[in-house]
């Protein structure tokens, strides 16, 4: 073989190799492990908010007034509901002394469907 078949069969090994991994990289097949570990992070956090959201409504259920309260609750905008929830301490789980927001928050959107 020629030098010159040589040298631009390895370029464009080189070549194919750095677009195909942008294309993997830029189209998400392909992830680092700290952003594969920022998305399982991220994902882990929601479920637990979900779960500890079921339980707040749970809370919000034994509250004596809880149909006055839900209905104050739905007057706010919803980016103040979720402060409204843990004000109310429904989102504050059992032996713990207070609440994540990221629950508030769920348990804010999950009471807004509740009918009053």
């Amino acid at each position: 073989m020629k030098k010159q078949t040589i040298t631009n069969f390895i370029w464009g090994v080189a070549a194919g190799g750095v677009a195909l991994a942008v294309i993997l990289f830029a189209t998400g097949f392909a992830v680092t492990s700290s952003t594969a570990e920022q998305q399982a992070r991220s994902t882990a956090q929601s479920a637990v908010a979900e779960s500890l959201a079921k339980i707040c409504v749970a809370q919000f259920e034994m509250a004596p007034d809880k149909a006055t309260k839900l209905a104050a609750m739905k007057d706010l905008s919803s980016w103040q509901r979720g402060n409204y929830v843990q004000d109310q301490g429904w989102a504050t789980m059992p032996g713990s002394d207070s609440s994540a927001g990221s629950v508030a928050s769920e348990c804010a959107l999950l009471l807004n469907e509740m009918t009053g």
